[in-house]
């Protein structure tokens, strides 16, 4: 973590502002679909819509085809861990888990198999959090 350029990172230009209300509003929209159909609104959100949106400002950025199609292999493996929470969710609540125990569980288990997944993917040749 200490390689991380933290100025550049909390360093904020008028179109970083931009980006961010164009990426909020991404997420506004599909709170406010789920209002009125919870299926319509799950498939918004489980299109790589914040994933595309960040390839766009990648790209606009500046930022080389090789550190876009890193950012997507990234991201395609880095989504693999977090599938199981979207069946443990539901079964949580259902069978009486409360929201917030629930989600902590699965906030937890997430974090394991992101773990698991970073620790099988090395002995792979696929280093996800390079040392």
């Amino acid at each position: 973590m200490n390689r991380i350029p933290w100025d550049k990172v909390l360093a904020f230009t008028p179109l970083d502002v931009v980006k961010l209300l164009l990426s909020a509003a991404v997420i506004l929209v599909v709170t406010r679909v789920q209002l009125f159909s919870d299926r319509l609104s799950a498939l918004l959100i489980a299109l790589p819509l914040v994933s595309l949106v960040a390839m766009v400002w990648m790209h606009h950025d500046g930022q080389s085809a090789e550190r876009i199609a890193n950012h997507a292999e990234g991201t395609f493996w880095f989504v693999l861990p977090t599938l199981p929470m979207f069946l443990v969710l539901p079964w949580l609540l259902r069978h009486g888990w409360s929201f917030w125990p629930a989600l902590l569980a699965n906030c937890l288990l997430t974090t394991a198999l992101f773990w698991v997944t970073v620790v099988v993917l090395r002995r792979f040749g696929i280093d996800l959090m390079p040392r």
